[in-house]
């Protein structure tokens, strides 16, 4: 029995002593060798297609001064993302995006290497980037300490973002399956089509929130350049 509603997502499976939830963040690497087929499959050159895609937009974000393969990074960031995302909608899988502690560890590390480069490399831009450009003089000190807290909570609001999008629907989709057993027959129609258009609609959270985060990584590392 639940103890409260948030707990049919804590990671409680185990499997000779470990637990066994969070194998599904990176069992997707068993299946990378197909993609070193002689003969590529459908899927693989998809793939290939949409990692073209996303080097060519994330080089576009970075600028041209960015170093040669520095869009691998949000490329593998995506993947990993999208990979864990969609896989959560899966029954009886382990969603890990949907905590905070996968979440804030992918947020957390880039957005301090980011800022740790900035202000060792490139001081003097990162202090003109705390005052927009025709800030009034009187308004400069407000602006400085308002700059200053939303670059602060950037890893926060990252790792928020992607874990309250991801758990709310899945918490949607839990609450309306419960109510399979008690509701009439009459109505389990009108449940499933409800369930299976949320489901699709997860289906684009999946991707969108994970797009959503690699974009925004690619932006708070074009700054400090």
């Amino acid at each position: 029995m639940m103890t409260n509603l948030f707990s049919v997502f804590d990671p409680t499976s185990n499997l000779m002593g470990t637990q066994a939830n969070w194998a599904s963040t990176m069992i997707g690497i068993a299946f990378m060798p197909f993609m070193f087929w002689v003969i590529p499959s459908r899927q693989a050159i998809l793939w290939k297609k949409i990692v073209l895609t996303l080097h060519k937009e994330f080089n576009t974000l970075i600028g041209p001064q960015s170093a040669p393969g520095s869009t691998l990074m949000f490329i593998s960031l995506f993947s990993l993302i999208m990979y864990n995302n969609v896989m959560g909608l899966t029954p009886y899988v382990f969603t890990s995006t949907s905590h905070l502690a996968m979440t804030l560890a992918l947020a957390l590390p880039l957005w301090l290497s980011f800022m740790l480069y900035g202000w060792i490399n490139h001081t003097q831009h990162m202090f003109a980037h705390l005052v927009p450009v025709g800030t009034p003089p009187a308004l400069m000190a407000f602006m400085v300490c308002i700059e200053t807290v939303s670059n602060v909570i950037r890893p926060g609001t990252l790792a928020v973002r992607l874990a309250a999008n991801m758990i709310a629907g899945h918490l949607l989709m839990t609450l309306l399956g419960n109510t399979g057993p008690t509701i009439a027959s009459t109505l389990l129609t009108v449940l499933m089509i409800t369930m299976v258009l949320l489901l699709t609609l997860e289906s684009a959270v999946a991707m969108i929130q994970a797009y959503v985060f690699a974009i925004l990584s690619t932006l708070y590392s074009s700054e400090v350049i």
